[in-house]
C-alpha cells in the first residue's frame, strides 16, 4: 500500500518507516529535511514545511495515499491543513497524540473514554493535542474523514531523541553514580517499546473499525520506580547505590518550595513540543528535571507519586494488536544500541541538578 509518514526522520516515525518497508509498503516521507537520516532503500522523501500551505499543496497536489501517518501535528491548524489537502484522497489518516490529553485519574488503567484535561492547568502541548483530535472527530462526523487517534505514553528504544530518559539512566549506572528514587519508590509507571508501537501503527492501517476512534498504545507491563531501577541494574550488571528522596522533600521540590541547582537547561525541556517550555517557571523546570529521575509522563498533569497505567484492550479487540516486548526486553535492546553507538562518550549528561538534590538528601 502507499503510505505517507509526516515526520519520519526520528525515533517513532523512523521506526514506523522501517516497519512499513519491511512489510512491503510503498513509503513516502514528508518533512523539512533538517535531520540527517539514512532511510531504507526505496523510501521517497518530500521536503517541505507542513505549515507552508502553498508548498504543501504543490507537494501533494497529485498524490493520494492509502494511509497517512501524522507523527508531528502539534497545533489544530496542522491537522486542519491536512484535512483540507487530503479530503477525498486518503484512505486512512492516523494522528499521533499523547498521554498528556488525559486528566489525572485515581482509577486505573486509563481507558480511551476517560475524561480529557481541558482545565487551565493543562499546558499548550496537551491542550493542542486535544484540539487536534476535536478537529478530526468533527470532520469524521460531518464528512466521514477517515481519521484515527493514537495515544502514546512514554516510549523507549534506540534513537530516542530525548536522552534524559533511559539513556540518562544507563549513563548513571555506567558512571557509577547514585540512583535517586522519588519517595519510597512504589509509584507505578508504564513504558512502551518503539518497535512494538510501529507494529501497532501498521495493524491499524486501513481498518475501518478504527475510524473516528482513539486508541492507547503502550507496553504490556508496568513497574514501580524502584522496579524500573532494578531492571536497569539487572541488564547492565551493575549494582546500584539507591538513594531514596524522602517524601516530604520530594513534595517540597515538586511544589517549588525548595529549590535545587539545575545547571544548564535540560534536554528534556528543550525538546518539549510546547511554547510554554522556554518560559517555564523555575518550579516547573525543576519538576521536569525531577521527572527525569525515573521516566515520568507529563509532570505538569501527573504528580511524582501518582500511579499511571494505560489499557490497550481496545486496540487488541479491534485490530488484534498486543505488545510483545517485555519491559526487560525493551531495556536490553535499548542498552545494546546505547553501547553499540557509544552514546555515553558521544553525549554530555549534566548531573548538576541531581548532585544538588543529593546534597539536600544527605545533609
Amino acid at each position: 500500500m502507499k503510505a505517507l509518514v509526516i515526520g519520519g526522520s526520528q525515533f517513532n516515525g523512523l521506526a514506523l518507516v522501517h516497519r512499513l518497508v519491511q512489510e512491503g509498503h510503498e513509503v513516502t516521507v514528508l518533512n523539512r529535511g533538517r535531520t540527517e537520516v539514512v532511510f531504507p532503500p526505496g523510501v521517497r522523501r518530500l521536503l517541505g514545511d507542513r505549515t507552508d500551505e502553498d508548498r504543501m499543496s504543490q507537494l501533494v497536489a497529485s498524490e493520494s495515499f492509502y494511509c497517512v501517518y501524522d507523527m508531528c501535528a502539534y497545533h489544530p491548524a496542522d491537522v486542519e491543513l491536512m484535512v483540507k489537502l487530503f479530503r477525498g484522497r486518503v484512505g486512512h489518516y492516523v494522528f499521533v497524540s499523547s498521554i498528556a490529553i488525559y486528566a489525572s485519574s485515581s482509577v486505573l488503567p486509563i481507558i480511551e473514554d476517560f475524561p480529557l484535561d481541558r482545565s487551565q492547568e493543562q499546558n499548550e502541548y496537551g491542550l493542542h493535542k486535544i484540539l487536534c483530535e476535536d478537529v478530526l472527530l468533527r470532520e469524521h462526523e460531518t464528512s466521514g474523514f477517515p481519521a484515527t487517534t493514537v495515544v502514546l505514553p512514554m516510549v523507549m528504544g534506540p534513537r530516542n531523541i530525548l536522552p534524559d530518559r533511559e539513556q540518562r539512566m544507563f549513563a548513571r549506572f555506567l558512571k557509577g553514580r547514585p540512583i535517586l528514587i522519588p519517595g519510597d519508590g512504589t509509584a507505578i509507571g508504564q513504558v512502551g517499546y518503539v518497535d512494538d508501537h510501529a507494529e501497532a501503527f501498521c495493524r491499524l492501517m486501513g481498518q475501518r473499525v478504527t475510524f473516528g476512534q482513539r486508541y492507547n498504545i503502550t507496553g504490556p507491563e508496568f513497574f514501580s520506580d524502584e522496579g524500573y531501577v532494578d531492571v536497569f541494574a539487572d541488564v547492565t550488571g551493575i549494582e546500584p547505590r539507591k538513594v531514596f528522596i524522602p517524601t516530604e522533600l520530594m513534595d517540597q521540590l515538586w511544589d517549588g518550595q525548595t529549590e535545587a541547582s539545575s545547571g544548564r537547561p535540560s534536554a528534556t525541556l528543550i525538546d518539549i513540543r510546547s511554547s510554554e517550555a522556554p518560559r517555564a517557571s523555575t518550579a516547573m523546570r525543576q519538576r521536569w528535571l525531577l521527572a527525569t529521575l525515573i521516566e515520568k509522563a507529563q509532570p505538569n498533569l501527573h504528580r511524582w507519586n501518582q500511579n499511571l497505567v494505560l489499557s490497550t484492550e481496545k486496540i487488541g479487540r479491534d485490530v488484534g494488536w498486543r505488545p510483545t516486548s517485555s519491559f526487560r526486553e525493551a531495556v536490553e535492546r535499548t542498552f545494546q544500541w546505547f553501547q553499540k553507538e557509544d552514546v555515553l562518550n558521544r553525549s554530555d549528561f549534566d548531573f548538576t541538578f541531581e548532585d544538588s538534590v543529593l546534597g539536600l538528601v544527605e545533609r
